[in-house]
């Protein structure tokens, strides 16, 4: 374990922002810089079958140390960060003991992490925290599982009398806009099923993710002098404003949890001329989901035969919810649940509210549930992880790959 912090500082070092607006893979040429360091480690530590493809999909292989036939596992990361907030020039914080207070992530920019609005924090107490300076996110999502597979194998590597069968792991570019498993090879993998290491806190393990489509709305507007406008000027700004109050005041990210799907706009820019809304609609029920879609269509309908044919839909669905095929397959996700109960960690078994490369996976026929890394607040300058939650998260794949030899007769 004593390589797991430099590693994870290691990596988050290296900026591997993705870009949702390049047609490339990795979307990124800075993705390279960690992928090839990767490669590199794997050979050092004792993987076998170390392979990079042209698109920097990582794989590698640790053979089965038992006779009788068992099935392949893998474990899988991203090692992409996202494009909503900078990951150029990480810096980390550790806090070492943490009191339960607020932590001073930048006194110039008065930037503090607080357990009076991260009430998670106080579970902390007395643990290892690793933060941002405050300019910057931290990265653990999901450079945390990249550090928490590759200890878990070289512990597995330099530990033989722990018994397993094969495992498979990989690392993917991508994820974090929603590509990730677009050019995985699954029958290259060759892996029974897997485990994205790629959740929050500690004892989360999730089978059931969101159903996910983006939707981008383009209106055409017609520039009139304001003076003599009546009748002739179509203001797209005012368009927009009217297609975005038809959607569910309530459906939106910061009322919604558990269950409840939303719409969430992220993007909106306009003239008078030319308007456009980007959204991304999520429900865990494909019933409701559908329905969402459905009325992006019936409003845009409504507006279209008000104000003439000004307005165009965009569909995309992005993934699907894996329940569907985790469920005929449960035991996987038993395995990991006894792994972590055997070392006294509660399992929190809950919907995922986003999707993670899993998702995909499983509808390309490898079931893949996910499993945390220990980060919290992803995303954003109050991004944090505790190094035990970190250990912790490596003795589970231990775990996991003894088990499964054990349950196999």
């Amino acid at each position: 374990m004593e390589k797991l912090l430099p590693r994870f500082l290691e990596y988050v070092s290296i900026d591997t922002q993705s870009d949702p607006y390049s047609k490339s893979t990795p979307s990124t040429e800075k993705q390279w810089n960690l992928a090839k360091k990767l490669v590199m480690e794997l050979h050092q530590i004792g993987m076998q079958e170390v392979s990079i493809d042209e698109h920097a999909y990582i794989m590698a292989m640790l053979p089965s140390n038992i006779e009788k036939p068992v099935p392949t596992i893998g474990f899988i990361s991203h090692f992409d960060t996202t494009p909503d907030f900078s990951g150029k020039n990480v810096k980390p914080n550790i806090v070492k003991d943490y009191d339960g207070k607020d932590i001073i992530l930048n006194k110039k920019k008065n930037i503090v992490l607080s357990p009076d609005y991260f009430e998670d924090l106080l579970q902390y107490k007395g643990q290892t925290l690793i933060t941002t300076d405050g300019t910057t996110l931290l990265g653990a999502d999901d450079k945390a599982g990249i550090a928490e597979i590759i200890t878990a194998m070289e512990y597995l590597v330099k530990h033989p009398e722990i018994k397993h069968g094969k495992i498979r792991i990989a690392f993917t570019p991508d994820e974090e806009i929603g590509r990730g498993a677009h050019k995985f090879d699954v029958e290259k993998f060759g892996a029974e099923w897997a485990y994205t290491m790629d959740g929050s806190q500690v004892g989360e393990l999730e089978f059931e993710n969101f159903n996910a489509a983006s939707a981008k709305i383009t209106i055409a507007g017609k520039s009139v002098h304001p003076g003599y406008a009546k009748g002739k000027m179509v203001n797209a700004i005012g368009i927009s404003n009217e297609f975005l109050s038809l959607l569910p005041l309530r459906e939106v990210p910061e009322h919604t949890s558990g269950r409840e799907g939303f719409f969430h706009v992220h993007k909106l820019k306009g003239e008078i001329e030319a308007a456009e809304i980007e959204l991304i609609i999520r429900d865990h029920d494909m019933e409701h989901f559908e329905a969402r879609k459905a009325l992006l269509h019936d409003i845009t309908s409504k507006l279209s035969k008000k104000y003439g044919d000004c307005i165009n839909l965009q569909i995309e669905d992005q993934y699907r919810n894996m329940r569907e095929k985790v469920e005929p397959v449960f035991h996987i996700v038993e395995i990991a649940k006894e792994a972590m109960e055997s070392l006294g960690i509660e399992p929190i078994i809950k919907p995922i509210r986003g999707g993670t490369d899993g998702s995909q996976l499983s509808f390309m026929g490898l079931p893949c549930p996910n499993i945390f890394a220990g980060g919290h607040n992803f995303h954003g300058k109050y991004e944090y992880v505790p190094l035990e939650s970190m250990e912790k998260a490596v003795q589970v794949i231990v775990k996991i790959c003894e088990l499964t030899a054990e349950q196999i007769k």
